[in-house]
């Protein structure tokens, strides 16, 4: 199957152009390139094993209570000859092994998942590279050679499996949803398949794994060894538990626009992003987070909750996880206060973790923020 995708990449009309030479480069050069680039793009997914890791993962997973919603769009999809394309946004590493899974626990075809090349070092890699089938990607390369590859590459494994790609790049370090990466779009958009079906994906946890770890660095300075990160994931899942809400949306419809338009492309991108924010579940622990002062009582939490749930309702947020205002504060309190974000003092309860807490009250901001510009308080 491999052999027939390069094969099938290196007659692509756009990469032959390029096996040519020009911009600097002989031909001999360019084809070097693109096969190095081939090689490292080069991935397998076995399936049966694939499926059987969630046995030796048990510790980790049993920690996380996998929900989901929207299957039937899949399916619909799926039964209608789409070949499908989930984009989803990006909180945790956890999000590589829950997301799949809930595809198998409702019955669907597993994809092919693209990931960033640094987690393909060591044992890591090899298990992406023959196990899962994910595939490596640079990042904010500008490089032509590699771009018209990968863009060959994506088209070629759509034609052969369903793909799984976050439209963020990277994690979240600050807890909101970050902007568009417009690449792996433009990629899918110009792979001129048929029948093809982009389901956004959103993807929301109670308590994120690596979110200590996460808001204290704030933004990605430097690309830190997955190694050393999954040390610090092993430490921080001591007494950790968790619900992962998984929410699949509508198809995005590409009809009317012009695959090879950037400008248009960007506009898909955002309409994707914003599908994503309307599925993010609003979880207590971000509602808590949000109504949160330096220090507050249960009953200004309660005010500021029930005036936060007016708002996010009136933008359309997903609020299924939200059974009443008292619970919502009481599960919030609760989980914030196992995560030492705040605690208790006397009738009031305290903010311990200030950065913490924010990481959490910006993962609704996307939510509040046209709410705010417009003029209407959340509280």
């Amino acid at each position: 199957m491999q052999d027939e995708i390069i094969q099938a990449v290196l007659s692509r009309e756009d990469v032959a152009r390029y096996l040519r030479g020009g911009a600097g480069e002989t031909g001999p050069q360019a084809r070097e390139r693109i096969h190095a680039y081939l090689d490292e793009l080069r991935t397998t997914q076995r399936y049966p094993i694939y499926r059987a890791l969630k046995h030796p993962l048990y510790p980790i997973l049993r920690k996380v209570e996998r929900l989901s919603e929207g299957s039937p769009h899949i399916e619909a999809a799926i039964e209608a000859g789409c070949r499908v394309v989930y984009i989803s946004n990006h909180k945790s590493h956890l999000d590589y092994l829950v997301e799949p899974l809930v595809l198998e626990d409702n019955h669907i075809r597993p994809p092919v998942i693209a990931a960033g090349i640094n987690l393909f070092g060591g044992p890591l890699g090899i298990l992406h590279r023959h196990v899962t089938g994910a595939i490596p990607i640079r990042r904010n390369t500008k490089d032509p050679a590699y771009l018209v590859t990968l863009k060959a590459y994506v088209a070629e494994v759509l034609r052969r499996h369903d793909l799984f790609f976050y439209i963020e790049g990277g994690r979240s370090y600050t807890g909101e949803l970050k902007m568009p990466k417009t690449g792996l779009i433009h990629a899918t958009m110009q792979a001129e398949i048929e029948a093809l079906a982009i389901i956004p994906v959103a993807i929301a946890y109670d308590l994120v794994l690596e979110d200590r770890i996460l808001s204290r660095q704030g933004v990605k300075r430097t690309q830190r060894p997955f190694s050393r990160e999954l040390a610090e994931m092993v430490g921080a899942a001591v007494g950790y538990r968790t619900r992962a809400f998984v929410s699949f949306g509508a198809p995005v419809s590409l009809d009317g626009i012009d695959v090879h338009s950037r400008r248009e492309g960007l506009e898909l991108s955002r309409t994707i992003r914003e599908r994503i924010g309307l599925l993010h579940k609003v979880l207590p622990t971000a509602l808590v987070a949000q109504a949160m002062r330096p220090s507050a009582t249960r009953r200004e939490m309660e005010g500021r909750v029930a005036d936060l749930l007016d708002v996010l309702a009136s933008r359309g947020a997903n609020l299924g996880a939200v059974e009443s205002v008292k619970q919502a504060v009481e599960q919030g309190i609760e989980q914030l206060i196992l995560r030492s974000v705040i605690v208790p003092e006397s009738q009031r309860y305290r903010v311990r973790d200030r950065t913490l807490l924010r990481y959490y009250a910006r993962s609704i901001e996307h939510l509040l923020s046209a709410s705010r510009q417009s003029g209407a308080r959340p509280h």
